[in-house]
C-alpha cells in the first residue's frame, strides 16, 4: 500500500504484507535532497522505528538516482548551512535508529548526500551502473551529512580521505571491493531483486537483529569493555522475546535454520 496524494510526497511510504517497507524518494529523477524532502524522510523514519510491524525497510530512488545530492540552491552561507545541517542529521540519524534491517539499493548515482544517506543504512545493495562518491571537494566544500564519519567507520580513514579529497566516483564492483556496497545486483529488475533480499532479512528474527544492531553501533566507538557490557544487556533482553523462545524450541525439536519467527 501506497501512502495518498503520491503527487504531493517527497518521500512516498510503501508497505507490504510481509512487514517490507519500502521507503521511495520522489523527487525524480536525480532526487535533489531539499529541507523539505529531508523533512518528510525524517518524519517517515521516526514513525517507522516506532511502528513494532515493520520488519525491514528498503530505501530506493528513481532509476537514474538515489539521490544526485543535496539540494544546492538552498545552500547560500553559514547559516543556511548550519540549519540544512540539522535537517539532514534529524532524516539520517533517525534512518540509522529504526530498530530493524534497513537496506539501501542504489541505482545509478548515489553521491554528496544521496551517498550519505546510504551511508545511514545499514547494508548497501547496488546496481552495476551505480556510482557513488562525495563530490563536495569540487565546489570547495566537505560533506556534512555524514561523509567525513560514517564513511570512516565503515572503509578506513584512508580510503574516505581518498574520496572526499578527489570528489571521484566509484563504480559499482570498486565500491563493493572497498566495502561501501555490501552487494551488487546483476538482476535486470533491480527493484524486485533489492526487495527479495530485504524480504529475506525480514523474514528472520529481526528483533534480535535490532538487538544486535543496537549493541554493534552502540559499541564500535568505546572500549571493547563497553562495547561487551552493551552486548551483554542485549542478550539478556533477547530472550525475552517470542522469537528467541521459538527459535530454541525449533533448534531442539528440529534442529538449525528451521523456525519461522514472528518478529517479536
Amino acid at each position: 500500500m501506497t501512502d495518498p496524494n503520491p503527487a504531493a510526497a517527497l518521500v512516498l511510504t510503501e508497505r507490504h504484507d510481509d512487514g517490507v517497507v519500502v521507503l521511495r524518494l520522489n523527487r525524480p529523477p536525480m532526487n535533489p535532497l531539499s529541507r523539505a524532502l529531508l523533512t518528510e524522510l525524517g518524519d517517515a523514519a521516526l514513525a517507522l522505528a516506532a511502528d513494532a510491524s515493520v520488519k525491514a525497510v528498503l530505501v530506493l530512488g528513481s532509476e537514474k538516482a538515489l539521490a544526485a545530492g543535496a539540494d544546492i540552491t538552498e545552500f547560500d552561507g553559514p547559516e543556511a548551512a548550519a540549519e540544512i545541517g540539522a535537517i539532514f542529521r534529524r532524516a539520517f540519524d533517525g534512518l540509522a535508529a529504526i530498530p530493524r534491517p534497513v537496506v539501501a539499493g542504489v541505482r545509478g548515482f548515489a553521491l554528496g548526500g544521496g551517498m550519505e544517506l546510504a551511508l545511514a543504512c545499514d547494508l548497501r545493495v547496488a546496481a552495476p551502473n551505480a556510482r557513488l562518491g562525495q563530490p563536495e571537494i569540487l565546489l570547495g566544500i566537505i560533506p556534512g551529512a555524514g561523509g567525513t564519519q560514517r564513511l570512516t567507520r565503515l572503509v578506513g580513514p584512508a580510503r574516505a580521505k581518498d574520496l572526499v579529497w578527489t570528489g571521484r566516483n566509484l563504480r559499482a564492483e570498486e565500491a563493493l571491493a572497498w566495502g561501501l556496497v555490501d552487494r551488487v545486483l546483476e538482476d535486470e529488475d533491480f527493484e524486485a531483486a533489492a526487495l527479495e533480499f530485504t524480504r529475506g532479512l525480514a523474514s528472520g528474527a529481526v528483533v534480535a537483529m535490532g538487538l544486535a544492531k543496537r549493541a554493534i553501533d552502540g559499541g564500535i566507538d568505546g572500549s571493547l569493555a563497553a562495547g561487551l557490557d552493551l552486548e551483554a544487556d542485549a542478550f539478556v533482553e533477547v530472550f525475552g522475546t517470542e522469537d528467541a523462545r521459538t527459535g530454541v524450541a525449533s533448534f531442539l525439536e528440529q534442529g538449525p535454520g528451521k523456525a519461522r519467527f514472528a518478529g517479536r
